[in-house]
């Protein structure tokens, strides 16, 4: 009797590791056609302003309205993710993104249009983080979770190198119409991926009844969800801005040379993509699942090498700390968007939360990245690394206040959550 318990249990185990593997890739190539297509205009924006299709200004201004966009289409649409099935939220924002990138080529002589094209895209691609957070809490043994989040934030930083093997290859044009076509496959793939694990009652929306309210927002209150966006902001800045910046601090600050600053540029990309593992790795065995104090000490970290940045001149040292400081702050992000949010599943608003915390960061994002570039001018970079290392140190500061009691005791603290994955 006793072996054939046994026996169940680790059929059932089996079970959810697989499980937990097939929507983790879901997550993972769902996510990394999302990151491509949002990295295309970087990739291309030195050939559209060759030719002249572009200024300067304009794939700037089209960046940040990228950013609004897709900001406030996390807020909208991670509330709409509590109510309707996930599939129509994923497979419809890849298929409708992927029609925004298809038209950009045809509309560029008339730049008002793309404007229009782009930032419709950005809003249809808000439309899948919110609701594959819920899938992933809700449909997931919790021991599991944590490592279907990963391929967000791999994804994340591996969507750049990508976009840019692109624009090595082909002409813009046929750039914006691949991200297209992968837009539409994997719009396509994720649909036939859902019926699947749907048919099979390994994803079910039994949690939250599809149609039916969210518990609203005094559950998050009461789990500084607030706090944890304002957090988001800061991490925001970090792997968003500061990472857009990273490539002109290493040219004009450390005077590498095109050359340098690209291979640079592309170490520091896959440093930061292996942050989750890193982060996930020391959450587990070294702060023995206690997220707040891998925050506290992961925002400690960063705060530390953008001081050594400021001290330390030596130009390969310099930019080794810089990769380092952004790298430890994107471990701080993990632990929000692979442990908190999903930690929230009880409250039946995991597609809000997610939403909202994405919403904070992005927003904070399209802001820092205006004023950076007018505070280069007026207060240098060694000014504005002080800056970034006021960032990370005011977010220790935030994490402490949390840990030291900030919330409510009736409050479902996170790290007591987490602990029990």
């Amino acid at each position: 009797m006793g072996k054939g318990i046994i026996g169940m249990d680790a059929v059932q185990r089996t079970d959810n590791i697989r499980n937990a593997f097939r929507i983790g890739i879901m997550c993972l190539l769902s996510y990394l056609s999302v990151d491509v297509a949002r990295n295309i205009l970087g990739a291309v924006s030195p050939q559209m302003m060759e030719q002249g299709v572009a200024t300067t200004e304009q794939i700037g201004s089209l960046s940040s309205f990228y950013f609004i966009t897709y900001a406030v289409g996390q807020l909208i649409n991670g509330g709409i993710g509590n109510r309707v099935k996930a599939k129509f939220m994923i497979c419809g924002g890849l298929a409708a993104a992927g029609i925004c990138l298809l038209l950009i080529p045809s509309l560029a002589d008339t730049f008002s249009a793309v404007y229009i094209a782009y930032g419709m895209m950005g809003f249809f691609l808000s439309m899948i983080y919110g609701p594959m957070t819920r899938v992933v809490a809700e449909n997931t043994v919790p021991a599991y979770t944590t490592r279907c989040t990963l391929g967000y934030t791999v994804s994340f930083f591996l969507g750049s190198p990508v976009g840019g093997l692109l624009a090595a290859i082909m002409s813009w044009q046929n750039v914006f119409v691949t991200g297209s076509i992968l837009l539409f496959v994997m719009g396509g793939v994720c649909y036939i991926a859902f019926q699947r694990l749907e048919g099979r009652h390994i994803i079910r929306y039994d949690h939250q009844p599809v149609g039916k309210k969210s518990n609203g927002l005094k559950p998050l209150l009461k789990r500084g969800i607030l706090l944890f966006a304002f957090i988001s902001m800061l991490t925001g800045i970090m792997r968003t801005s500061v990472v857009f910046w990273m490539p002109t601090y290493l040219s004009q600050q450390l005077g590498f040379s095109p050359q340098r600053t690209a291979l640079f540029f592309t170490i520091a990309t896959f440093v930061m993509a292996a942050n989750s593992f890193a982060a996930i790795f020391l959450y587990e065995w070294l702060f023995h699942r206690n997220m707040e104090q891998a925050m506290l000490v992961f925002f400690l970290v960063s705060a530390l090498l953008f001081a050594l940045m400021y001290q330390i001149k030596n130009p390969v040292l310099n930019a080794v700390f810089f990769i380092l400081a952004v790298t430890a702050s994107c471990c701080a992000a993990t632990m929000l968007y692979s442990i908190y949010c999903p930690s929230l599943r009880d409250t039946g608003s995991v597609s809000f939360a997610a939403g909202f915390v994405d919403f904070a960061s992005y927003v904070a994002a399209a802001l820092s990245s205006m004023l950076f570039a007018n505070a280069v001018s007026v207060i240098g970079w060694d000014g504005l690394i002080w800056i970034w290392f006021g960032l990370m140190a005011a977010g220790a500061v935030l994490i402490l206040l949390y840990m030291l009691g900030m919330v409510r005791k009736d409050s479902l603290h996170s790290g007591q959550q987490v602990s029990a994955l």
